[in-house]
């Protein structure tokens, strides 16, 4: 997938001074989720009697929760009746292979690792359940004292109750936490929150960020430690 043209960080080192919480996006943030998700939907589609989409087309479609994903796929001439089967059909179908394929991004480990004495959460709109069984199944789960899904509150992100509740869990302030993720949806939930941006390269949506751009763009999560060691010294 192709990466917006934006200009890496450069003097950025010392500009998030104070940042001690950290809040990541799951799918195509921590993991590479793509291939078990176009499966898993594309089998929803056929049930339905529909034409399975291209890979690429189904990418774009990712990132505002599984019921949005599956009403997008069947398009708007679906009945919510339709949307519905789909919706459970698609959940079914993807909890018995979502560990199929799916794998942590290069880097995330060792990342994840190098900010462990962080206080750290998962803020997804994937249902929390699927979130952790996928965190526990890939070995992740331990990094993160808290992992909340798109079906923990009464909103989903770009909504920022998910965000606030993370700076309650931890208490702290807005300006001391950063939002890691790759698309806009991220970029706008962090906004929201008033916490500060980080966005990966690597993800399902780094188109978004030419109009959403984040404060922080890099290619690896290995990168951001420095970042904010940097605010450290």
């Amino acid at each position: 997938m192709n990466s917006p043209n934006l200009p890496r960080a450069r003097g950025l080192h010392g500009k998030f001074v104070g940042v001690r919480v950290l809040m990541f996006d799951l799918d195509g943030t921590l993991i590479d989720s793509r291939l078990d998700l176009v499966l898993s939907l594309n089998a929803a589609l056929s049930h339905m009697g529909r034409p399975e989409l291209p890979h690429e087309a189904i990418y774009k479609l990712v990132g505002s929760g599984a019921a949005v994903l599956v009403q997008r796929a069947l398009g708007e001439g679906a009945t919510e009746e339709e949307s519905q089967r789909g919706l459970e059909f698609f959940l079914a179908y993807y909890r018995e292979h979502m560990l199929d394929n799916t794998v942590a991004y290069p880097g995330v480990r060792e990342g994840l690792e190098m900010l462990s004495d962080r206080p750290m959460a998962v803020l997804t709109n994937k249902p929390v359940k699927f979130s952790q069984a996928i965190l526990d199944g890939l070995d992740l789960a331990r990094y993160f004292r808290v992992v909340y899904g798109g079906n923990s509150f009464a909103t989903k992100k770009p909504d920022p109750e998910g965000a606030h509740a993370v700076l309650r869990d931890f208490q702290a302030s807005p300006d001391e936490a950063i939002l890691v993720g790759d698309s806009a949806v991220d970029v706008r939930t962090a906004r929201n929150a008033g916490t500060w941006c980080c966005g990966v390269r690597y993800g399902l949506g780094p188109e978004g960020f030419r109009a959403n751009p984040p404060d922080l763009l890099l290619d690896s999560l290995t990168e951001l430690p420095s970042y904010l060691d940097g605010a450290r010294r």
